[in-house]
C-alpha cells in the first residue's frame, strides 16, 4: 500500500509539519535550501493570501512566503 503524498500547499492556517523530501530541480531546488526547507524541519501555515496564493509560513523562527507552485514541489509528514 502506498500512502499518499502529503504536500505543502495542502496544509491549513495553522497547521505544522515537518518537511520530507523537496522535489524541485536547479535553481528552484537551490532557492528553496537557501530559504531553509531542508529535512525534519518543522513548518507551520501562518495564512494565505485572499486569492489563496503565495501562502505565508514559519519555519526556523522567521516568517517567509512562497507561491502554492512551489510549496506543491515540498513533501511534507503526516
Amino acid at each position: 500500500m502506498n500512502a499518499k503524498v502529503k504536500t505543502l500547499d495542502v496544509l491549513q492556517n495553522g497547521q505544522k509539519s515537518k518537511i520530507k523530501k523537496l522535489n524541485a530541480k536547479g535553481k528552484l531546488l537551490n532557492k528553496l535550501l537557501d530559504m531553509g526547507f531542508v529535512n525534519n524541519v518543522e513548518v507551520e501555515v501562518i495564512r494565505e493570501a485572499p486569492l489563496f496564493d503565495p501562502m505565508e509560513l514559519k519555519l526556523h523562527n522567521y516568517n517567509l512566503s512562497i507561491r502554492k507552485s512551489e510549496a506543491e514541489l515540498i513533501e511534507v509528514e503526516d
